[in-house]
């Protein structure tokens, strides 16, 4: 007999109306996961804590929540818990729930070593568990594929092998990528075959030395554009298989940005991928980018991401178990394993345009104190118009910069800031220069189960998104949460941005009439001639 899942009927009026009648309702998810053992990996990444955050403050029947930390940078997992947890993204959930620590169970691990490294007495410990979130990962693009391999993919199957085992198992999630299979054009929530078999791939990174691996990277990769997106590929196959006959699921974000609402507008802590181009641009270090203007930028807000991986739980945690299918009933893979993409553009696009007005007109109104230059990001559509600028605008004024540094004694920073910043960049255009179209139907579907209460709960319905407020406000967050520059000071950054302004476009006048002065002189000289 084969088995599958089926939803509960659902008693949902329209799915993208958010205002549904019914005062008498109450929060089908939160009684889902009350009374429920929780367990987290990567609750100390940005993923991870709003996760955390939102599991305890609107489901406050959740027991516990084991999250599963490593040592990093000389502090102990228990150290790096208290500096995550004093956050002050955790004010509203202090408020509003004071002893919502003595939920908190730490349990120390490394996504990266076999079995996690637990030991026996832990893994007993946690054997009461009932969901899963399994976020933990190596983000960077250029990771060795060996932590890349024992980080995404061997955790994910030993994770499954061991919910296997759970008495009380309800459901597991893993959060992807949206960009796992950007070999495709169009990408659908649906199963794709990988380069490579995840059993295959643990097998080789066991079997092979560093060197080894290194040369075998390229054909391993195949189409995919880094390590990154090969491993979270390789991972979802680890899932499909090794989650066959459990009720487990996919999540996968696109570009995870700034918080909208939840737990406080515009939250951000971290400079990867667009932030750290937005935030870049804001002090006015970063002045072009590779990207296609008229292409689709896929950005999602990290709010919207975790509601999806909290709805996705329950979605497959409460889905009736089907055991009467004939002998030869086939049950498609996303059946077995729903995938939800959690992306904007199936619904809401906006464009890289768009978005650099947005931020040109919000520079001007919020500015940073904290700027060097007047801020401004020119978008190149072609890799040669690129390199040009970035010459004439990040070069020669690094070195120029660098050049005054030296006579007047101090340390030259600018180019070796450029150099980080190009080589970040030259990875992000992938991304930047091509354009996919994302199927997004099972998150309508999703969104079509809750009932009004989880609809306020449990916002990810991209399509109402106002995406001027949001910019409004993500321009804030970067200011003060990234480069740590409070509002108070908001009439010193609007002088000081006033003065950048003159300065910059005076010199810019001076460039084009230097630049005519010149092609007068040589017509007039060959004129004469």
């Amino acid at each position: 007999m084969t088995a599958s899942y089926a939803h509960k009927t659902s008693t949902a009026e329209d799915p993208l109306d958010p205002q549904i009648s019914g005062s008498n309702e109450k929060s089908e998810i939160a009684e889902f996961y009350a009374g429920t053992n929780v367990l987290v990996t990567g609750g100390t990444g940005f993923i991870g804590r709003l996760l955390i955050e939102k599991l305890l403050r609107s489901c406050p029947g959740i027991t516990k929540i084991y999250t599963l930390v490593r040592p990093k940078k000389g502090k102990s997992p228990n150290e790096r818990c208290e500096e995550n947890f004093a956050g002050f993204i955790f004010d509203r959930l202090r408020k509003e729930q004071p002893n919502f620590l003595s939920k908190i169970v730490i349990v120390e691990g490394d996504a990266s070593e076999e079995d996690f490294g637990l030991t026996p007495e832990l893994r007993a410990t946690l054997m009461d568990t009932n969901i899963i979130f399994h976020v933990a990962a190596t983000v960077r693009f250029d990771e060795k594929l060996r932590v890349g391999v024992n980080t995404n993919v061997r955790s994910t199957k030993y994770l499954l092998l061991w919910a296997r085992q759970l008495p009380n198992f309800k459901a597991f999630v893993y959060v992807s990528t949206a960009f796992a299979n950007s070999s495709n054009n169009i990408i659908e929530e649906k199963h794709y075959k990988p380069a490579i078999e995840a059993d295959k791939l643990i097998t080789l990174t066991n079997c092979l030395n560093d060197d080894q691996l290194l040369a075998m990277e390229p054909i391993l990769r195949g189409k995919n554009p880094n390590n990154y997106a090969l491993t979270k590929a390789v991972a979802e196959n680890a899932v499909l298989k090794y989650g066959d006959g459990l009720p487990v699921a996919i999540v996968r974000p696109s570009i995870v940005i700034s918080t909208h609402e939840e737990p406080i507008r515009a939250w951000i802590n971290n400079l990867y991928g667009h932030i750290g181009t937005v935030a870049a641009a804001t002090v006015g270090v970063l002045r072009t980018a590779p990207a296609n203007g008229q292409y689709k930028s896929e950005i999602i807000p990290a709010d919207y991401v975790i509601a999806n991986i909290v709805a996705a739980a329950w979605d497959v945690g409460t889905r009736e178990r089907v055991t009467n299918l004939e002998e030869d009933s086939v049950v498609s893979d996303e059946d077995k394993v729903p995938i939800y993409n959690s992306v904007s553009s199936a619904r809401n696009p906006i464009t890289w345009d768009q978005q650099m007005n947005l931020f040109e007109s919000h520079a001007r109104n919020y500015p940073t104190l904290k700027g060097i230059w007047y801020p401004m990001l020119i978008l190149s559509a072609y890799s040669y118009s690129y390199r040009i600028r970035s010459f004439f605008y990040h070069t020669i004024p690094g070195t120029i910069g660098d050049t005054a540094a030296r006579f007047m004694g101090q340390k030259p920073v600018l180019m070796d800031t450029y150099r980080k910043i190009h080589k970040f960049i030259d990875v992000l255009q992938y991304f930047s220069m091509q354009q996919w179209e994302f199927r997004d139907e099972n998150v309508v579907k999703l969104w079509s189960k809750l009932n009004s209460v989880d609809r306020k709960l449990f916002n990810f319905n991209v399509a109402n998104l106002d995406w001027k407020d949001y910019f409004q406000y993500q321009w804030r967050g970067i200011r003060v949460y990234l480069l740590n520059d409070p509002l108070d000071n908001l009439e010193q950054a609007r002088a000081k941005y006033r003065k950048f302004c003159v300065i910059h476009y005076t010199l810019i006048a001076i460039f084009w009439l230097l630049v005519l002065w010149t092609a007068v002189f040589f017509v007039s000289f060959l004129w004469s001639r």
